[in-house]
Order: structure tokens, then sequence, then C-alpha cells
């Protein structure tokens, strides 16, 4: 009996290591895994390169729960030479904010050898994924779908009959600590645009699958994959007459995309883990730190199969489509497309974009947003030099991050570890947002907005000229601990008369949203979730280069912090000096 009883300790020992339900006599669940996070050799488009890995995979594990799970992530750093944290995108944290996964302001960096647990409540049913959030670990590869579905007994808005996920992301062959440098460098050296798109990990550079349709191949894969399945198109398998569920999530570090389905109406029915006003489209833009779900019918000749394509939006494209088969199961997965791949807009057709995120909207009974505001803070994007230095800015700040985390140093009362004057909350009304700055040169800043608790905020993001002329690039914004409401978007520069335009009536709530070119985009939130947030552009090398800023609120009602997550900095200190005492 007690072999037996020591065998089935061992057996759940051995499934708790790479992830299993747990359940509590109450009901309660948690979901455990043991991650590890390496550098490992990968071929995400055919060619070898170094990649960020979770336990020899890349893209990461997926992480699948239902909404008042918890999830318990014990991430090991093992690499040799540098800190790590992953930010659980979307996911609130509440009441786990040094849970947010976000170096120098929730936590400490995870140094090498050293182990991490990660333990949030997943509140709400949605599309998520999972990201570094050190350094630009994020464009390195260490990234991962979370996807929360509906409680139990629990159904979702819409009805389908299968489900597929797709996590979109861009790849350069040049070393990720490599394009740190060049971003750094004076005078700075543009990372260029990627050499691949990936879809779920997978891309093929320097092989034309679009074009080998026509190529003669007699319906056979025209590029070689050297027998490595790994950077093989991905393949959806469906069953004619059916509705299927696409879940897609973009981590692209650069590029904005449009996705399509080769014949395929698509309806938008998710966003950001919340539900839309149901709206049919033939493609759609999704920006990096975005999320979406769609619904789409296999009504299409089962003895064919469609590509589905994602092409680059709002940069002159430097990077070939990537491409997915939709496999109808009437026919051989093997067999190429007969129809060319759908088109990806022209890169800079914002009428196309502009009109597809107007009809974005809440789907009816959603959460309405307060009818007043307590605060409104204008944030100015603009391009700038410090010292020489190629530098984006925050109404003249560009953001540099303290050694002490934010939450330990707010929550314990350390006013010297980061300074104590807060950011301007406007810019000068005579800027012209159309040319680049008379004065291009800003200041380095680490102040914090402090926002009361339970008030309402709007932020005003304002879209300015870059330092050339005609230049003006779009900028996804992604706020975490919230949703936000997004009120609306404009030209030019928002003025008293744009007030009447802002939608308080059926607004989409999202975490992120995108500011186009020379406009504004308004967004509402409550400051509902005590911690220390931070909002940014979700563009890496965008937020490299200081393109961001702090949020913090409720500090004092956040709980006990973990130890782990204030051993840096003067926290640090601190802790050491209670250990000696």
């Amino acid at each position: 009996m007690a072999l037996t009883r020591l065998a089935l300790i061992c057996l759940l020992v051995h499934l708790c290591c790479f992830g299993v339900l747990v359940r509590s006599v109450s009901g309660a669940k948690a979901r455990h895994f043991e991650w590890e996070v390496e550098y490992m050799y990968g071929a995400p488009d055919c060619l070898e390169n170094v990649v960020m890995g979770i336990n020899g995979q890349f893209p990461g594990p997926t992480i699948k729960a239902r909404a008042g799970d918890t999830v318990v992530v014990h991430l090991t750093n093992k690499l040799h030479t540098e800190g790590v944290v992953i930010h659980w995108h979307g996911i609130r944290q509440l009441g786990t904010p040094w849970a947010d996964g976000t170096a120098s302001i929730s936590q400490c960096a995870i140094n090498p050898g050293e182990t991490f647990v990660y333990r949030f409540k997943v509140d709400k049913a949605g599309t998520y994924f999972y990201h570094g959030h050190y350094g630009m670990q994020r464009s390195a590869g260490l990234y991962g779908l979370l996807i929360v579905d509906v409680e139990e007994g629990k159904k979702e808005p819409f009805k389908y009959d299968g489900e597929f996920n797709l996590l979109l992301s861009d790849w350069w062959h040049k070393g990720v600590h490599e394009q740190e440098v060049d971003l750094s460098a004076n005078p700075m050296r543009w990372i260029g645009e990627p050499q691949s798109l990936l879809i779920n990990g997978r891309g093929q550079f320097n092989c034309s699958l679009a074009a080998a349709h026509n190529s003669g191949s007699g319906g056979r894969l025209g590029c070689k994959f050297r027998g490595n399945e790994k950077c093989a198109p991905n393949i959806l398998h469906v069953q004619p007459n059916k509705t299927y569920r696409l879940r897609v999530a973009s981590t692209t570090a650069l590029a904005s995309l449009n996705l399509a389905i080769g014949n395929h109406k698509m309806v938008m029915v998710e966003a950001d883990g919340n539900y839309l006003q149901p709206f049919s489209v033939n493609d759609f833009d999704i920006y990096s730190g975005e999320t979406y779900s769609v619904l789409f019918h296999t009504d299409q000749n089962p003895s064919d199969n469609y590509w589905i394509s994602v092409g680059v939006r709002g940069r002159q494209p430097g990077t070939a489509q990537g491409l997915a088969i939709l496999h109808y199961q009437t026919t051989t997965a093997s067999k190429l497309p007969t129809l060319a791949p759908p088109q990806t807009p022209l890169w800079n057709d914002y009428v196309h974009s502009k009109s597809f995120s107007k009809k974005v909207l809440a789907l009816s009974g959603s959460p309405k947003p307060p009818t007043n505001k307590h605060r409104r803070i204008f944030l100015l994007n603009t391009q700038n030099r410090i010292n020489g230095y190629t530098k984006w800015a925050i109404n003249n700040v560009s953001l540099t991050l303290p050694p002490t985390p934010y939450l330990g140093s707010i929550k314990h009362d350390f006013s010297e570890a980061f300074d104590q004057k807060s950011p301007p909350d406007t810019f000068l009304n005579t800027y012209d947002i159309m040319r680049p700055p008379s004065n291009p040169n800003a200041t380095y800043g680490n102040g914090v907005y402090m926002l009361k608790f339970n008030n309402t905020i709007d932020v005003i993001l304002q879209n300015a000229n870059a330092l050339n002329a005609n230049v003006s690039e779009i900028h996804p914004w992604h706020l975490h601990g919230h949703d936000f409401w997004v009120l609306g978007y404009g030209e030019g520069k928002f003025s008293k008369k744009d007030e009447k335009k802002l939608n308080l009536k059926n607004p989409p709530l999202r975490n992120t949203v995108v500011i186009f070119p020379y406009g504004w985009t308004a967004l509402r939130f409550v400051t509902d979730n005590p911690g220390v947030w931070a909002f940014h552009c979700h563009i890496e090398p965008h937020l490299h280069m200081g393109m961001g800023v702090v949020f913090a609120e409720g500090v004092h009602l956040v709980g006990k912090i973990p130890n782990e997550a204030l051993s840096c900095g003067l926290t640090g200190k601190m802790l050491m000096g209670e250990k000696h005492n």
C-alpha cells in the first residue's frame, strides 16, 4: 500500500512538471507549469538561427485555462548572461501586480539560474498571449499563446464547430543583441524590415510559396524545407459546411499586419478578450499586441484548398507575405490552392485601416464607460534626439527605467528610487504635429503618473511628424493591468470640438489600440486595480528607444510583494538589511 501511494505521489509530481490541472476540494482550479527559458537553435523560416525557447519549444507552450482558474508558472532562467521576465499580455493581474512580468516596473529581472513563481487568476475568457518584457527578448522569440475558455456551464455568445489558433510574429536574421546595439548607436542604425513573417513560429525565407501554384509543380509544394517540418507552412484541417473560430494574436516586434482567407468571409466577434458587435470582413488589420477572434464558414469548393495570407501594413513592405493553408479534408493536404493568395491592401491605404477600426464596437450589454472623467492626460508621440542619439519621447520625455522596480519602491516609500517630478500631462498647444519638431531635443526621465484610485482617466494619444519630413508612423499602444474604452479616432490635433465625436454609447473595450499617422486616439479607463502599470508603444524598437509611460494607482492597497520581486536596487538592499538584522 505504501509503495502504491509513493508511486502515485511521484506520478503527480511528474505530471505537475509538464503542466496539469489541480482541483481543490472546494472546486477551485489551478494549472501548474514548470518552465525553463533558454537559447536554442531553430529554423523558424528554414534558415537556422538562435531563438529563445521554453522547455525546448519555439514558440513557447500554449497555456489553456478556464475563466476563474489560477495559472502557476515556475519560471527558471537558464540563460547564462541575462535576466528574464514574462508579461501575461491582456491579463489584468487583479490583486497580483507583481506577477505582471515587467522588469523594473512590477518586479526584478529573474537572474540566471534563479526561479520566479508567477501565480495569477485568469478572470475573463478570451484570446491572450505572453512574451518577454526585458530588453528586446520578444524579438528573440520569447512568446506563446494563452487561451482562456468560458467557465464550465457558460456559453459564448456565438456558436462554432471547432477552433484554431494563429500566433503572428516577425523575424530577423540579425540577433537581438546586435539589434539593441544598432538602435542605441550614434548615429542610430535602423534594424530594417523583418526577413520573414511567422505564423505559429513558421515562415519561409526566400521561398515563394505564393507563386508555386503557377509553377507547373502539379499541385506539389514548390519549396523545399530541407526535411525540417518546423518551417513548413501551417495547415488548418477543416470539414466542409462547418463554422470555425479562428483566434489570432499578434506579437510582432515591428510589423502591422493584415490577414485574409482566400474566398472566405470572416465575422469579427472578439477583440482583446472582449465581445464585439459582429460584423463581416474580407480581411482585417491586426497591430502588435492585439488579439481577435473571427468566425468563418467552410462554404467553398471542397475539392480545393485555400491560402491564409498575412501581409505588412503601415510600412513600405520589404517582407514577403506569410502563408498558411486552409485544407478541406475532402481533398489532399499536399494539394496547393488553385487560387493565388489574397492580396494585402496597399501598405499606406489608411482609409481601409480606419474604416475597419471604426467598425469595432462593443457587443450589446457590454460594460459602458463612466459618463465623466476626473483627469485627462495628453500623450504626444514624437521622435527626438538626446545628445545626438535618436530616441522616441512622450511629451518630450524619453522613458528610462530605474534599477529598483516602481512597485516595491512606491510601496515601501523609497522616494530616491526614481524621479519624483510627475511627467507633464500635456504638451504646448503651439506644437505643429504636421512638421518635424522645431526643437528636436528631448530629455530622459523615469517619473511616474500618480493616479488617484477609483478615478476615471482619459488619455488622448496624439501622433506627430517624426524627425524626417512627411513621416508619421503607426503606433499600437498597450496598457497593462486594465482594459480601456476606445472612445474614438480623429485626424490632426485633438481639440475641443472633437469631444462631441467621442463614443460613449458602445465603445469597444481593448487593452491595445492604434494611433494613425498625424491623428489622435481617445481612451478612457478606471483606476480600479492597485499597482504600477506600463503604458507603451508595443513596437519593440520604439519601447527600447523610450516610447512609454508608467501609471501608479492605489499602491498602498497592494498586499505583500514577494521578496523575489524586490531583490534588486534599493528594495534589495532593504531586504539584505533585514536579513542581517
